[in-house]
Parts: structure tokens; C-alpha cells; sequence
């Protein structure tokens, strides 16, 4: 993972996905390379399951682009990322960080890469991690 310049949250990659404003920071991310973490992947495949799409074929899908497997890694959380995680959650509360958006930070802190994101209220967050907002 070492080629990673960026950490998705769920939030760019659907916006990517759904092709809407930001989709073009997003797409220059992901051919520079990029990671998600596993829970912002599940968040992303659990949003469009609802909207009827099936998660094994947008998988499917996204490897078939060159996308995971390729230049998105998705990276799984262990004991020390949930360490970090925990610990994010004093600071990020007040701004109604979810646990998801937790785990992009806590990736982008351990990859020491600047985390991507619609969420235009993480720009207020106070933590070691450059946030750069989509749109």
C-alpha cells in the first residue's frame, strides 16, 4: 500500500461512482492510487444495495475498471487501526464523525496521506491528517 496518495471516504468514491461533483478529484486519486479502508468499502457497497444494486456485481464491477485489485487497495482494520479509531472519537464527535469516516482517518494517519472527502465539515476537524475535500 505503499503507493497510496490518497484515502478515500465513502462519501468520494460514491460521489465518483454516481458521477457527481468532485467525481474528477476523485478519478485523478485513483490514477495516482489510492486505499480504503474495508468498513468505507462496505459503507459504499451497503449505500448502493440500497438504491437496488447488487454489491457482489459492483465489486465485480470495480475490478473489472482496474479499480480494486488495481489502483484502489482496500485496506482491512486491525487491532491498532481500532486503537487509533477509538481515539479519534473524543475529537471528532462534536462534528458527528461516524465510525466509517473514523476509519478513513485512521487510515490516512497511518499511511501519512491526505484523506479525500465530500464532507466539507471535516475541514474544521483538528487532526494530523490533511483533509482535501472533493468539492
Amino acid at each position: 500500500m505503499e503507493n497510496a496518495t490518497r484515502v478515500l471516504d465513502a462519501s468520494a468514491l460514491l460521489a465518483y461512482l454516481n458521477d457527481e461533483a468532485g467525481a474528477d478529484v476523485v478519478e485523478e486519486a485513483l490514477l495516482r492510487g489510492s486505499a480504503i479502508s474495508a468498513v468505507n468499502l462496505a459503507e459504499v457497497l451497503s449505500k448502493l444495495a440500497e438504491v437496488g444494486e447488487d454489491p457482489q456485481d459492483v465489486t465485480a464491477n470495480l475490478r473489472g475498471r482496474g479499480l480494486l485489485g488495481g489502483n484502489l487497495v482496500v485496506s482491512p482494520l486491525g487491532e491498532q487501526d481500532a486503537v487509533v479509531i477509538a481515539r479519534l472519537h473524543r475529537g471528532t464527535r462534536a462534528h458527528g464523525l461516524s465510525l466509517g469516516d473514523r476509519a478513513c482517518l485512521g487510515l490516512a494517519l497511518r499511511l501519512k496521506v491526505p484523506a479525500l472527502t465530500a464532507d466539507r465539515a471535516w475541514l474544521r476537524l483538528k487532526v494530523a491528517v490533511k483533509i482535501e475535500p472533493i468539492r
